[in-house]
């Protein structure tokens, strides 16, 4: 088991996130690439104090990047859906 800190890296800020937030109260989250699916719920509970009812994860491929005629990848990284459980609210994405 990991550090709880370990396991989430960052929320995700983007448009569809926004649209799940608001009408299905789920979070998207940056995590650790080998954190599974039952340590991303236990730092979400003890880290932000909510009842979390689902995880769901994807695994997202480094994107290939040239520079010139450098060629490189963008590293692999994982993404956690968390669907929170009725009448539970987190409002850390509303100062921005």
């Amino acid at each position: 088991m990991q550090d709880l800190y370990g396991v989430i890296l960052s929320p995700l800020f983007t448009e569809k996130g926004a649209k799940l937030k608001e009408t299905e109260n789920k979070l998207l989250l940056k995590v650790s690439k080998n954190a599974n699916k039952i340590e991303i719920k236990k730092a979400v509970e003890k880290i932000f104090k909510v009842k979390v009812d689902n995880v769901r994860t994807i695994h997202c491929k480094g994107k290939k990047k040239k520079l010139g005629r450098f060629e490189g990848i963008r590293p692999d990284w994982k993404k956690a859906i968390v669907t929170l459980k009725k009448g539970e609210k987190l409002d850390f994405i509303e100062g921005v």
